[in-house]
């Protein structure tokens, strides 16, 4: 199967930005939409960053930085994704908004066989699918918080996705670096599914006065060698985003556990989102 050379990516935050900079640092030409100039020059120096940091840490050359930069180009127009072989939409996890990026992207691209991938980390796959013409082109690719870091990426098939996109989707995560992993979907597919009860566990922890957020996380990073605790992960995935998930997933299966928390609810009302706000469970320095 012959390698994308054109991607799309569709919101240049966090997770958009990530996967940006992993393709470009593979030898792929990216194309970058956002919204607003604001959005617009937020992700450019985010992704900029970022591959400043990989300098500074020894992880590619001066050269390679600069290779990688060069390999990306931005834009404001959904119509400047026409000639794309793959794009991904990794904008907010909200389903108005990815249906009407989908629905654009739709129309905008020309090659009927180019995959539209949504970075959903909870919203049913075929949901999304449905508001295409092509259903059995669009398949959920879920990247991992900081994408160039985290090797898993996780393929969710709809009902109508075809073979043909799912192997596409696998070759294009192998050339990325990524490990994929195959998931049903089902709201939080697999890993979610998983962990979304132990983050929310550890707010009602919070919340009911059992413990202090320094503790939680302390004790399982050094009781269970997780890497970081709760709390601190929540802050680093964005409050923000855990309700939608959390919101997401109760939807779906009316579980208690995945019930967001009043905590959450107040915390994501006061704007107190985490790392992107520099408060959250934890202080940040800006």
């Amino acid at each position: 199967m012959d390698p994308v050379t054109r991607l799309g990516v569709v919101g240049c935050g966090l997770m958009g930005s990530g996967i940006v900079e992993v393709a470009a640092r593979n030898g792929v030409d990216v194309r970058v939409a956002e919204a607003t100039p604001e959005a617009f020059e937020a992700g450019r120096r985010r992704l900029t960053a970022s591959l400043d940091r990989a300098l500074r840490s020894h992880r590619l050359s001066e050269e390679e930085r600069d290779q990688a930069l060069t390999r990306v180009s931005f834009t404001r127009d959904l119509a400047d994704m026409a000639d794309r072989q793959f794009v991904v939409e990794a904008v907010a996890e909200n389903r108005d908004i990815k249906t009407d990026v989908l629905r654009a992207l739709d129309k905008a691209i020309e090659d009927p066989a180019a995959v539209l991938a949504t970075n959903t980390s909870s919203i049913p796959v075929v949901d999304l699918a449905v508001v295409t013409e092509r259903p059995e082109r669009v398949i959920g690719m879920h990247f991992f918080n900081p994408v160039p870091v985290q090797r898993l990426v996780e393929l969710i098939p709809a009902l109508t996705t075809d073979a043909g996109t799912v192997r596409r989707t696998r070759g294009f995560a192998e050339q990325l670096g990524k490990q994929a992993i195959e998931a049903p979907d089902r709201s939080g597919f697999v890993v979610n599914a998983l962990l979304v009860p132990y983050l929310l566990g550890a707010i009602r922890m919070v919340e009911s006065g059992s413990a202090r957020p320094e503790d939680i996380d302390r004790g399982m990073e050094l009781g269970c060698a997780h890497p970081m605790g709760p709390l601190r992960l929540l802050d680093l995935i964005g409050l923000d985003t855990a309700q939608a998930v959390a919101e997401s997933m109760y939807e779906e299966f009316k579980e208690p556990l995945y019930a967001p928390p009043a905590l959450l609810r107040r915390m994501v009302a006061a704007g107190h989102l985490g790392r992107k706000s520099g408060r959250g469970f934890h202080v940040y320095d800006a």
